[in-house]
């Protein structure tokens, strides 16, 4: 890239460094370089689009990379569909650091769709698709093994527009804040379908997070 470093760089290095140890993540030799330039690209791009209400790049680290990269040991072989992805996120993470998973990041919002294609090739991330649609124009014949959201903010309506877009044994990974709102938003919801694990996410203690996977019955 032809832009100098920024002076922030550094100690977001470091969090992103030490976050990945805490995970206990296994990464590709170039993720954590790949990581930091996609890092640097939100920050560049974040200025004149408004992608996303953090502002502080070391913030970012924690919010959005190390957020997105502690579902990880949750991730199958796809392929793989990020709804809501926004700035691309899960998705940019989750592809970084697994080269041969196939990612498709579906947005309606057409300059966030703009931002992960520039992502995906300045990284040269081949193993993503950028989809500009809401989720109710999706069709896929072929099926997701897995389906993720961040952002998506009812959980029963993710669930109704995304299982018919999953493959057989498929499943909706929503990560989201506190038990309680989950409790809220899961009480309509076939419990034997749902299950929630606990996040630990560096650097983030303040704020609980939670992945909620829900499998359709087979």
């Amino acid at each position: 890239m032809s832009h100098s470093a920024p002076a922030w760089l550094p100690a977001c290095q470091q969090r992103l460094g030490a976050g990945i140890e805490q995970l206990g993540l296994a990464l590709p030799a170039d993720a954590e370089v790949k990581l930091l330039a996609f890092l640097q690209l939100l920050v560049r791009w974040n200025q004149a689009y408004n992608l996303t209400a953090v502002r502080q790049p070391l913030e970012m680290v924690s919010r959005h990379l190390l957020d997105s990269l502690a579902i990880l040991p949750y991730i199958g072989a796809g392929p793989l569909l990020d709804v809501g992805s926004g700035a691309g996120l899960p998705g940019i993470p989750l592809a970084i650091a697994r080269p041969q998973l196939e990612c498709s990041l579906l947005d309606s919002n057409g300059k966030k769709i703009r931002f992960i294609r520039q992502a995906a090739l300045e990284l040269g991330l081949a193993n993503l698709t950028p989809l500009h649609m809401r989720l109710e124009q999706l069709h896929s014949s072929r099926g997701f093994a897995q389906i993720t959201a961040r952002a998506f903010s009812d959980l029963g309506q993710l669930c109704r527009l995304a299982s018919p877009l999953l493959a057989e044994q498929g499943e909706i990974l929503a990560l989201k804040g506190t038990f309680d709102t989950i409790a809220a938003e899961t009480q309509s919801m076939n419990p034997e379908y749902l299950s929630v694990k606990p996040l630990s996410v560096p650097f983030l203690s303040e704020q609980q997070r939670h992945l909620v996977i829900y499998r359709v019955a087979p």
